[in-house]
């Protein structure tokens, strides 16, 4: 919605376009959708900076976000996160495992979310104004693992009441870690829920046509999977602690490995198209007839 005011010109011209926390256990998909938004926003997938928080833990780390002072190594080369911005004004700002930052690092989130702009080491002002800022936090993750289990849902509730249910307990947890002024000037916080056996279905159809079958086009080959396929590799890549991230690795495992085999050894080649296919929890690789 924030976004939709932006675009409609409905927002305070000083401040970014967007500041949301997005809050889920690993492996939902935070910054696949912080990449997808950069994508939908500006048109390319680039328009992503990306800072992980850990490296500002300390203190001394912080001053890196707008460059080192004077006299201090890497002066001439700008902040980390200014220089970026002022590079490529139009982009979304992630910032993984906020949490982590050290408290200064809040300080300056601060200004860019009430003024837009900061000044960087260098003295020149940097604008905000174009840009979506996304924070990812892994705070309140275990409650939202527990969802089923803590009973935040009768059997006769819509499922709708359990999402508000896990959000407030959330939002309990991100008050206890995160300043009052600092979370007053965040447009929205976005829960994620773990990732369900159909979810994972679906991500792994997304992964097979849109990386494996592109790779193998590269080389005019072409491929077909059954719906069987699918379910083999949720089956193997499931486990809701780690969400999708088994999942590539099982493709890796099962897919593509035994594909590389063959391509290597010249059973497949230009002009082939490879039908992949389950039989007795096994995977079978055949040339499809023409």
């Amino acid at each position: 919605k924030a976004i939709r005011r932006a675009r409609a010109g409905m927002k305070s011209p000083k401040r970014p376009i967007g500041s949301f926390i997005f809050l889920g256990p690993t492996g939902v998909g935070k910054t696949e959708l912080a990449r997808t938004l950069a994508e939908f926003l500006f048109g390319d997938e680039n328009a992503l900076i990306s800072l992980d928080m850990s490296e500002y833990m300390e203190k001394f780390a912080v001053s890196r976000l707008i460059g080192a002072p004077p006299g201090y190594v890497g002066y001439e080369e700008g902040g980390q996160l200014t220089e970026k911005v002022r590079r490529k004004p139009y982009s979304v700002i992630l910032l993984d495992e906020i949490e982590k930052a050290h408290p200064d690092v809040f300080n300056i989130l601060l200004q860019i979310f009430e003024d837009g702009r900061l000044t960087d080491s260098q003295g020149r002002v940097v604008d905000f104004k174009n840009a979506v800022i996304i924070m990812t936090s892994n705070v309140g993750a275990t409650l939202i693992k527990k969802e089923a289990t803590l009973g935040f849902r009768g059997t006769n509730e819509p499922e709708e009441i359990s999402y508000k249910e896990i959000k407030n307990r959330v939002m309990g947890e991100l008050n206890k870690t995160f300043r009052p002024e600092f979370l007053n000037r965040i447009d929205e916080v976005i829960v994620f829920k773990s990732l369900t056996k159909e979810e994972i279905k679906k991500i792994a159809s997304l992964i097979i046509n849109n990386e494996v079958k592109k790779l193998l086009e590269e080389r005019k080959i072409d491929l077909e999977t059954t719906e069987e396929i699918k379910e083999l590799l949720t089956k193997e890549a499931y486990d809701s602690n780690f969400g999708a991230r088994p999942l590539r690795r099982t493709i890796e495992r099962l897919i593509e490995n035994p594909i590389s085999e063959k391509l290597l050894a010249g059973e497949f080649e230009e002009g082939d198209c490879i039908l992949i296919k389950a039989k007795d929890g096994k995977i079978m690789f055949s040339k499809k007839k023409k």
